[in-house]
Order: C-alpha cells, then sequence, then structure tokens
C-alpha cells in the first residue's frame, strides 16, 4: 500500500522536471527568435547606403583651344654618298650611325691608277710647254729677219702659227692635269653634308663602280627635321585667314605659326617648331594639301619616320568648362548630355554644348553653372528606382568607385550573427 503512493510521488515529480525543462527550453527558443528577429531587423531592416559615384565639380575657366594634326617627320636634308672613282675600297674611316661632318673623310679607294693618270698628264704638260718654249723662240727670231727680208713672210707665218698651236697644247695639258687630280680626288670619299651616317652599304675589298655610281652610305640631317601634315584645302585656307587674323600663336617674332608636337606615347616634346606655308600644292585627286613644319631636334630624339601630331594654339576661349570624355554621352536624342548630381544626392541628365577635344576631356561651352557636380564614374550603379547617390571627388588615377569589391557572402553561417548562432545550439541538441 506504502508503495503506490511513492511511486505516484515519483511520476509526479519526474512530470514537474520535464514540465519545467520545457518551460526552460520555450524560454530559450522565445529569447532566440527575440535576438534573431532583433539581429535581422537591424542587419537588413533598414534602407541600404546610397552607392558612391566620381563626380567633378564646375569650375569655369580659360581654355585655350588648339588644332591637333597628324604629320610624319622627315630629314631636312638627305645626301647619298655615292661613288665617282672606280677601284677596290681600302678603308672605311667613320663608325656607322655617328654624325659626321661636311668634308670629313669617310672611303678611301685605291687611287694608284689615278696618281699614275695624274703623273702623265703632268708629263704631257711638260713636253708642251718645251714645245712651246721652241715655237715661241723661233717666232721671236724670225720677227725682225722678215723684215729684212732674210726670212720669207711664209716661213715667219709658220712660226707664229706653230708658237700658237703649242699655246693650245700647254692649255690642253693643264687640263688634263686638272681632271687627274679632280680624279685622284675621288678616290678619297668625303661627306658632302654634315648629319647622322647610316650604316654602310658597302665593305673594305668591294669593287666600286663611278660608271653605275655604287651607293656607299646615306647620310641625313635631323636638325631641324621636317613634319609634313596633309590637309583639305579648305582646312588650309582656315589656318592660313586664322594666323593672318593673330588667332594662331606665332613662333616668337617670326610669321609662321607656333607648332607643339605631340609623341606616339602621348608625351609633348619640349622644342616648339613652326608652320610654313611655302610650296603649297593641291592634289587633284583628293583635294588635299601638303603643310610642312619645322621642328628642332637638338638632342636627336626624334628620328625620321616618326608618326607625330602637330599641335596648333588658337585663340583662347572665356567662360570654358574642361570635363572628362567619359562624363559626356555625345548624341543622345537630346543631344549631347551630362548626369547632374545635386547637393541632396539627386540625379538628373542635363543637356550640354560641346565645343572641341582637349587631349581626354572636352571643352563645354554651355549648359553647366559654377559649382555644379557632373558625374564621371559609377553609373552602372544606377538602377531603376534609385532615388540618390552619394558624391565623392573623382580621380582619375584610381579604378572606378566599387570595382575590384568582392561580392557579398551567401553562406547561412556567415550570415548570421554569432548570438543566433550560440542560442541556436541548445535547440539543435533538445531536437536530439
Amino acid at each position: 500500500m506504502t508503495s503506490e503512493p511513492q511511486a505516484a510521488r515519483s511520476f509526479s515529480t519526474h512530470r514537474l522536471a520535464a514540465a519545467g525543462a520545457l518551460v526552460v527550453l520555450a524560454a530559450t527558443l522565445a529569447a532566440c527568435g527575440d535576438k534573431s528577429g532583433a539581429a535581422a531587423d537591424h542587419g537588413g531592416g533598414g534602407a541600404p547606403p546610397p552607392p558612391e559615384v566620381g563626380v567633378v565639380t564646375v569650375q569655369p575657366g580659360t581654355v585655350q583651344l588648339s588644332t591637333e594634326l597628324p604629320g610624319r617627320l622627315e630629314p631636312s636634308r638627305v645626301a647619298q654618298v655615292r661613288a665617282r672613282a672606280t677601284g677596290i675600297l681600302l678603308k672605311r674611316n667613320f663608325v656607322e650611325g655617328s654624325d659626321v661632318k661636311a668634308g670629313q673623310v669617310l672611303y678611301q679607294i685605291d687611287a694608284a691608277p689615278y696618281d699614275a693618270a695624274l703623273q702623265s698628264a703632268q708629263a704631257q704638260l711638260a713636253q708642251a710647254q718645251a714645245q712651246l718654249a721652241q715655237a715661241s723662240a723661233t717666232a721671236t727670231r724670225y720677227k725682225p729677219l722678215v723684215a729684212a727680208r732674210a726670212v720669207s713672210q711664209q716661213d715667219y707665218d709658220a712660226a707664229v702659227a706653230a708658237e700658237k698651236a703649242a699655246q693650245a697644247q700647254v692649255a690642253a695639258g693643264r687640263a688634263a692635269v686638272r681632271t687627274a687630280r679632280i680624279n685622284l680626288g675621288y678616290a678619297t670619299v668625303t661627306a658632302p653634308i654634315s648629319g647622322r651616317i647610316g650604316r654602310s652599304l658597302v665593305t673594305e675589298g668591294a669593287l666600286l663602280s663611278a660608271q653605275s655610281a655604287t651607293e656607299l652610305a646615306t647620310i641625313q640631317q635631323i636638325n631641324p627635321l621636317y613634319l609634313n601634315i596633309t590637309r583639305p584645302a579648305t582646312q588650309v585656307l582656315q589656318l592660313r585667314e586664322a594666323l593672318r587674323s593673330g588667332q594662331l600663336a606665332r613662333a616668337g617674332k617670326a610669321e609662321a605659326a607656333r607648332v607643339q608636337v605631340l609623341l606616339e606615347n602621348g608625351q609633348t616634346y619640349g622644342e616648339p617648331g613652326r608652320l610654313l606655308f611655302t610650296d603649297l600644292t593641291v592634289d587633284p585627286t583628293t583635294g588635299q594639301v601638303g603643310l610642312r613644319a619645322e621642328v628642332p631636334n637638338p638632342q636627336g630624339l626624334l628620328l625620321p619616320g616618326m608618326y607625330v601630331r602637330a599641335r596648333l594654339q588658337q585663340a583662347d576661349v572665356d567662360n570654358a568648362i574642361l570635363l572628362p570624355q567619359q562624363a559626356v554621352t555625345r548624341g543622345g536624342p537630346k543631344g549631347d548630355t551630362v548626369m547632374v548630381v545635386g547637393a541632396d544626392g539627386s540625379f538628373a541628365p542635363r543637356t550640354v554644348k560641346i565645343g572641341e577635344a582637349q587631349g581626354t576631356q572636352w571643352i563645354v561651352l554651355d549648359g553647366l553653372k559654377a559649382g555644379e557636380q557632373v558625374m564621371v564614374d559609377g553609373f552602372m550603379k544606377l538602377s531603376p528606382g534609385l532615388k540618390a547617390v552619394k558624391p565623392v571627388p573623382f580621380k582619375p588615377n584610381q579604378p572606378s568607385a566599387g570595382a575590384g569589391q568582392a561580392p557579398a557572402a551567401t553562406d547561412s553561417a556567415a550570415s548570421t550573427p554569432p548570438a543566433a548562432v550560440a542560442a541556436s545550439a541548445p535547440a539543435a541538441a533538445a531536437s536530439r
């Protein structure tokens, strides 16, 4: 009888303990749910922050207009060194690719045949001079005798004729000596102009021919250089009119327009040149005109054959604005537009008037005011329904805003706060 009440009390005690455990588990789960909900409300329930976009602040000022014309450089003087004497090449007296002076000895050709020819001509000249002396003496001796009728007039006339013939022989001998001396000089090849000489086209031991004028090397004068430009005739007339009216900057006190050379890598050459309008001819088939600019090259930085751009400085434009080209949308339904960002982050397109390009920037002539912010970077972040953005100063040398960021983590464990993860552990244990 006593065991049944004890069993009942023991069963009641176990039920109370189980009920208490359930109450504690329920409270724990409730607390876990509250914390998870609070964490969820705190992390994703609010509006996301506005995206950052790069902007530039409009600052009107004076912009100098310029015109860029493509062209190609060529040497101001070119001379081909050719053989004018036939013979074996004995020696080369220059370093390939070096600068040479006019008159500098470049090659030495075997001069023995020409030296012998000079000596033969000199001997013939001496013989002619001896004959002239004899003929002159005979004519001088016959002159008083013919007056005394001791010598016939015919003999005297023959003596005078022989003297004149001997004089002609002496003149011919002197010319032959001069010719032989010139030919002997051709055996020593000298530089016709000053400049930079290229590679030698012949080597020692080669047989050179005066008849075929064997080419030996080429000398190019690269200071100054000529910049050849081809433009339509109408544009050339506009350039000449701009030069006459003073819209083009002149090269010092000269009448020619000043030219700034831009290299292929985008750098500006330090020595300004001048534009020449001489020797203009219009191609009847294309209507193009060849212009020529003269560019100093004292350091030899520029080389013939290089493609460069000639920049002509023109008149200044007041109250003009420079914007990066990526900020302007060209040729839209409403014309050229930019995206203007307000102080509150709102943005809207704006139609503007675009002028000429200045390097990587456009000249904006109308449509913007001082202090306004124009979007340059971050257009990909503009989504439908977006009302505002966060403007930040645009930095051309840095990557786009938001570029290079890793995508957001999608793992549930990574997105769950640590407190929620810890609270879910008892529930998982109770479920087991």
